[in-house]
């Protein structure tokens, strides 16, 4: 790796777009040399360098020409703001600028997280022969489900929150909206209240900084709107390298799955080997993460710059951008840290090799309800068992603690908290194991079956899988949600008939963690996650235009033909290998 210590810096440098809006940018790059460039475009401020800062120099330093640049509408740049909609044309016309320059050999990297990531994925689409490689962090793939909107149900906090520190920018920055500045800082500094304000498409303030927010909730199945935004979509025809990295504990930790494996299945040749993953015990700050991540220390080991990702990445561009031989191609292409054994892994494939997806049955005598309760989790099918009930009222639902959430610090915590105060509650469902005698890794997609009927029209089911220490202390590993009304496709609802038991199937995302000895596997079944999720008014309204809600009466079935449970992808010993980080 070349090493450069003369970094001539270009501030505010125009690059202009297809219909005449102009985008600033800054550039790094070495003094008098052509280079490959590294494209990082954010809706954040290109100046602030932020948390990529330390990479972008060190970057610079090792030879590459480095572009910070504004996205349409935010910073410097010309333009309107509207979240996904521009990123693939303007992505492709600024990597088209950049591999114009003279300091530039033509070959064009992109890295960042999260919207940073955003801007990747759409340049990646845009089918720009001159983006090689990309590195995106901590970001989505489909953008109904895993950004907005998650097994039909609105992710209301994030959005919300996310939509609201957006708009307080651009009303600062525009002084006809210089009026309603101080109530778009009230509703961000409230967000619970904010959250709770019925019908969800309310927000006068919104409506006028960013509409796109009440675009979000009247599009609530997976349709045109979606689609053509839509990475998965793409993968047959994307033709970048890419390495994908997340977090147990992010918000978007479905899509940088999705993304990885979709390139490795439907990629074309060799752009299916070209593809790299990274996930730690993080939150949606990802490489950056220091401890503890909620109140839970993973240790040092845990943290990106303990394996170097800042060095990973360079030598991923080196490999794609320099022809360079890093040995990195030939490495394998997973990496993931493994909780509970606290140690670094990497893999053949994601799933792992030779995961057995474990069916662990809900059991109980018909009182699950509260941890105090009669619910077990057991391997063998159950028996002559009555049904759980409880009631889900929207007035008072089952509030968020911790897990993969973004982006307020304050309202919505990520990462690890104990779950006893919410599972205290008798609208929550608890079914916990028996202290294992061997230790059980669990890597990989989780997903509950559950059986179950409601008194209402529609309605929610959310489940979260927990590893219960030995002292009691409950730490949720993963979670997830359905909307009734979309059970069967996120594209058409379909409505319940009240009574009628259903098949519901709960994609509760993934994790990696091995269930100590003396450890026991708990799962929580309820209706609500507030305000991670928005609340099901019961109602069978649209949720995002109803004004009033109603309580409804869940029964949740687990014996006959309705056998509940939890499907644990289970490893076996070998799948994964300890990461050996190259000196």
């Amino acid at each position: 790796m070349t090493e450069i210590h003369s970094i001539t810096v270009d501030r505010m440098v125009p690059v202009p777009m297809r219909d005449g809006a102009v985008l600033r940018a800054d550039v790094y790059r070495p003094a008098g040399q052509r280079c490959p460039a590294l494209l990082f475009r954010t809706p954040y401020d290109r100046t602030g360098l932020g948390m990529y800062g330390t990479f972008a120099m060190r970057a610079a330093s090792a030879g590459y020409a480095v572009l910070f640049q504004d996205t349409r509408g935010r910073g410097a740049s010309g333009g309107t703001f509207t979240p996904f909609v521009h990123e693939l044309e303007d992505g492709y016309d600024t990597i088209d600028w950049v591999a114009g320059q003279s300091w530039c050999d033509g070959g064009v990297g992109m890295f960042g997280g999260s919207y940073d990531g955003v801007t990747q994925w759409q340049a990646a689409m845009s089918g720009h022969p001159a983006l090689k490689a990309i590195a995106p962090n901590v970001t989505a793939a489909d953008y109904h489900h895993g950004w907005v909107y998650r097994g039909g149900a609105f992710q209301l906090g994030f959005s919300l929150g996310w939509t609201l520190s957006l708009a307080a920018h651009n009303a600062a920055r525009d002084t006809n909206f210089a009026s309603i500045r101080g109530g778009i800082t009230d509703a961000l500094d409230d967000l619970p209240g904010s959250a709770l304000r019925l019908p969800l498409h309310d927000h006068p303030y919104l409506d006028r900084v960013a509409p796109y927010y009440r675009e979000w909730l009247e599009h609530p199945a997976y349709d045109a709107y979606w689609e053509r935004l839509d990475v998965s979509r793409a993968h047959p025809d994307i033709d970048v390298a890419a390495f994908n990295m997340g977090g147990w504990y992010d918000t978007f930790l479905v899509g940088t799955l999705a993304n990885f494996t979709g390139l490795r299945e439907h990629g074309r040749d060799p752009v299916r080997s070209r593809q790299r993953l990274l996930v730690g015990p993080w939150p949606h700050e990802g490489l950056f993460s220091g401890n503890p991540v909620g109140e839970w220390n993973f240790g040092g080991r845990s943290t990106g710059p303990a394996i170097d990702a800042d060095g990973l990445q360079l030598r991923w561009f080196d490999t794609w951008l320099r022809d360079a031989d890093t040995g990195m191609a030939g490495e394998p292409p997973v990496l993931l840290y493994t909780m509970g054994a606290s140690e670094w892994r990497v893999a053949e494939s994601w799933p792992l090799p030779g995961t057995e997806f474990q069916d662990w049955y809900l059991h109980s005598r018909g009182r699950a309800n509260t941890l105090d309760g009669d619910g077990t989790l057991r391997r063998d099918k159950p028996d002559g068992q009555p049904p759980d009930t409880y009631l889900y009222n929207p007035r008072n639902p089952v509030p968020t603690r911790g897990g993969a959430l973004c982006c307020n610090s304050v309202h919505s915590r990520a990462g690890v908290f104990d779950q006893r105060p919410i599972e205290a509650r008798e609208d929550v469902l608890v079914y916990t194991s028996e202290p294992l005698t061997e230790p059980l890794e669990v890597t990989g997609p989780v997903s509950v079956v559950l059986h179950a009927s409601t008194s209402a029209p529609d309605t929610d089911w959310t489940a979260k899988l927990v590893d219960v220490e030995p002292c009691g202390y409950a730490r949720n590993l993963t979670d997830g949600i359905i909307r009734a009304s979309y059970r069967y496709s996120t594209r058409e609802p379909s409505p319940v008939t009240p009574g009628d038991v259903v098949e519901y199937r709960i994609d509760l995302g993934a994790t990696s963690n091995v269930f100590l000895p003396g450890h026991r596997i708990r799962l929580e079944v309820s209706s609500s996650n507030f305000p991670h999720f928005d609340r099901n008014p019961n109602t069978g309204e649209p949720a995002g235009r109803s004004d009033r809600v109603a309580s409804a009466l869940q029964t949740v079935h687990h014996d006959g033909p309705y056998l509940s449970r939890v499907e644990l992808p289970v490893v076996p010993e070998g799948a994964a290998t300890p990461y050996k980080r190259e000196s």
